[in-house]
């Protein structure tokens, strides 16, 4: 008998929900076969079978979550005689933590009621479900939560740090908790309480969509992300004649060369990656009252999937390859997230996003920054207009491809005048784009 492992799905992934079983009990299996789907707060993801045989007994059933490592499924090895359980539920694994359904006996009532501990906090961190049931358990609020600062992956609160916080509340040298995160998490528990109910109209002119689970990460996600920071967007317009002409004069020979097409979106990352080395405060987090400036630049591309919802790939350390390997780099992750195979560790760790809002047509946007994230550059489409040219000779108008460059950043550490001059920056590179550059 195998047993069929829930695997970690990324460096800060502690658990996974079960998505959908594609097995019955009983099936046979091929090695490498994909047995179930299941989502993280990352990725979506199947998991394959590590030999042949047949799938003998399911721990889990779909909607419960798992923790990495736990045995999600057994699976008889080729010769062994298929056994099925016919038990109408599914017993769940030792120490798994079984989910509540509608006819569960309800929990007796107890006399102090406990703050739930989010997985997130609106202050962009993000807590395992062991420091998650610690904090529980010793008493501690979100907010004295998002207080700790974390030594982990991203600056994540493990049990040392957890440890280390209840011992230095226990010998009473422990300082005081930051009174802008209480603040914020006050803030967005008194939103979500006074949040208006719709009254749905009766009839048939009125259609009611569930959710996904993708759309409400990303709803949740946004809602965060505009109670934690405070949005100010700047805008510039910027002629990039140079750029679209350069373009058209390569795309026909990188294409036959290359076997895949060049779009602007690594052009636009290339200026990115230069702008954010002269103005290395833009490339930064904030915990608390500290800020976490960032030495790897990582952009993220926000990419639309076919069902609507979003998710944004990141480019790992994008200022060290030239203007080809953006380019395969861009095409690659972007058709991966389409078909829905992207790794975990491909959509996390982003310093830096870029959005083309012109992909559908518009001429500029005000992006919502990703956390922790401080700001998130939108483009526009590029349009001919008319445009004063200045030469040698005077003035001139002439017809020349304008776009509008958008970027919105975090008010708590990028001033008008960071961000600003970062985002003329990123069109001056465009603006003066190399039209006899060889790639």
């Amino acid at each position: 008998m195998v047993q069929l492992i829930m695997p970690k799905m990324g460096e800060s992934v502690a658990e996974a929900t079960i998505l959908k079983w594609l097995k019955k009990e009983g099936d046979r299996i091929e090695m490498d076969e994909p047995v179930l789907e299941i989502a993280t707060d990352k990725v979506d993801s199947e998991v394959p079978s590590p030999t042949a045989g047949f799938l003998s007994k399911r721990m889990f059933e779909e909607g419960q979550v798992v923790k990495v490592g736990e045995v999600i499924a057994m699976i008889a090895a080729e010769g062994a005689t298929a056994t099925t359980n016919t038990s109408p539920t599914v017993a769940p694994a030792p120490n798994a933590t079984p989910v509540v359904t509608p006819t569960s006996t309800p929990a007796p009532a107890v006399t102090v009621a406990q703050e739930e501990i989010s997985r997130s906090s609106t202050s962009g961190k993000f807590y395992s479900p062991l420091v998650r049931n610690i904090a529980k358990e010793e008493g501690i609020s979100m907010s004295e939560l998002d207080t700790i600062s974390g030594s982990g992956a991203n600056q994540r609160v493990t049990k040392q740090d957890l440890v280390k916080h209840l011992e230095a509340k226990k010998n009473g040298t422990i300082p005081a908790p930051v009174a802008q995160t209480q603040t914020t998490a006050s803030i967005s528990a008194s939103v979500q309480a006074s949040s208006p109910s719709v009254s749905i109209p009766s009839g048939n002119n009125t259609e009611i969509i569930e959710m996904d689970r993708m759309r409400k990460l990303i709803a949740d996600h946004m809602v965060m992300s505009k109670h934690t920071s405070p949005h100010v967007t700047s805008f510039v317009e910027a002629d990039v004649t140079n750029m679209v002409k350069w373009r058209e004069k390569v795309k026909g020979d990188y294409e036959k060369r290359e076997r895949e097409k060049i779009t602007f979106t690594p052009i636009f990352i290339e200026a990115v990656c230069k702008s954010i080395r002269d103005f290395p405060m833009i490339n930064v987090s904030i915990d608390g009252n500290r800020i976490i400036v960032k030495k790897n630049i990582n952009i993220g591309m926000a990419a639309a999937l076919p069902s609507g919802n979003l998710i944004v790939p990141v480019i790992k350390s994008a200022d060290l390859l030239n203007l080809n390997g953006l380019t395969k780099m861009v095409n690659d992750l972007a058709s991966r997230a389409r078909s829905n195979k992207l790794k975990p560790d491909e959509i996390q760790d982003g310093t830096f996003t870029l959005t083309n809002v012109g992909t559908f047509g518009n001429v500029m946007g005000t992006p919502i920054i990703n956390q922790p994230q401080v700001a998130i550059l939108a483009t526009g489409a590029i349009r001919k207009k008319p445009a004063v040219i200045e030469t040698p000779e005077g003035d001139t108008i002439g017809i020349r491809h304008m776009m509008f460059l958008s970027l919105s950043y975090d008010h708590r550490v990028v001033d008008g005048s960071l961000g600003g001059s970062f985002l003329r920056r990123v069109a001056d590179y465009l603006e003066k784009f190399d039209v006899n550059r060889v790639i």
